[in-house]
């Protein structure tokens, strides 16, 4: 299986907020800087999100994207289906051609259940452990 371009773009991006955003609004041409995605292509993207309700928006200065859960409540399984409408997509038959529908059924419950037991949360940690420099982090410092 592989995953789309979309999907790998939203699950960037709503990774960069839960590690970056610290619960401020993050505008998409930051997310897209970090992760090297057009922000034309994110903010299509970010529209799904943001109609799962995965994300909310933030108009005017100081505007951009947040998540609209905490980052634990966020999995893999919900960041997919937001932009595939569903985990699995085996193509469309004839009605009734395919007497092994079951098998698949039973294909993208697993993915399911491996999918919804990763959490952004489960992610921010990790990339934490691994050392991956947060934005503003640092204390701003001044000089006169």
């Amino acid at each position: 299986m592989r995953a789309s371009q979309q999907l790998r773009y939203a699950i960037y991006g709503v990774f960069d907020l839960a590690y970056h955003g610290r619960d401020r609004p993050v505008p998409l041409q930051e997310v897209g800087s970090r992760q090297g995605i057009p922000a034309r292509y994110l903010e299509q993207i970010f529209q799904k999100l943001r109609r799962a309700g995965l994300v909310r928006s933030k108009r005017g200065p100081g505007g951009g994207y947040v998540l609209a859960r905490a980052a634990a409540e966020v999995t893999l399984a919900d960041v997919t289906v937001a932009v595939q409408g569903r985990l699995l997509s085996t193509g469309e038959g004839e009605p009734g051609e395919d007497d092994l529908e079951w098998l698949w059924d039973r294909v993208e419950g697993s993915l399911a259940e491996a999918l919804g037991g990763q959490t952004l949360a489960d992610f921010c940690r990790e990339a934490a452990a691994r050392g991956l420099e947060r934005s503003g982090s640092e204390p701003a410092s001044y000089e006169i």
